[in-house]
């Protein structure tokens, strides 16, 4: 058993060795995530990144009414964490229309989770009635930086 043991040793050392005439194959794992999302009130944190509806995002997601990001296009502070309305989440079991057009930015809003902005959820230094934004407001494109 001890020299079929040291035989396979041998056979796998001769074959993997340092011969420096073989050519040993190169593995290259590349991954495209592509341009932002372009959603008008910005999109969920996870793939396949669909577009959010009205509400699921709180104020502090927006800078200026342009949305900072989630995801691999995260655009936000180290250490963010923001409030949603996970209501608005098919991950919660959302299967309604959008909010109505033409309410007023997140006179509804009612945040019960906050997130990291990359798909986890996190811990707010705040609580979501606190949140300092006017929100989306319109104007520029979704992930735009002025």
């Amino acid at each position: 058993m001890r020299l079929l043991k040291s035989i396979a040793l041998l056979s796998v050392l001769a074959l993997f060795g340092g011969n420096s005439s073989r050519v040993m194959a190169q593995i290259s794992i590349g991954v495209t995530i592509g341009p932002e999302p372009v959603c008008p009130y910005g999109y969920f944190d996870y793939a396949p990144y669909n577009c959010a509806p009205y509400g699921y995002y709180g104020p502090d997601w927006f800078i200026n009414g342009v949305f900072i990001g989630a995801g691999p296009w995260f655009h936000g502070p180290k250490g963010f964490a923001g409030h949603v309305d996970n209501r608005y989440d098919p991950r919660h079991g959302y299967k309604g229309p959008l909010p109505g057009r033409g309410e007023q930015p997140f006179s509804q809003f009612h945040g019960n989770e906050a997130r990291d902005g990359k798909g986890h959820t996190a811990k707010a230094d705040h609580d979501p009635g606190t949140e300092h934004s006017a929100g989306y407001s319109g104007g520029g494109h979704p992930g735009e930086h002025r």
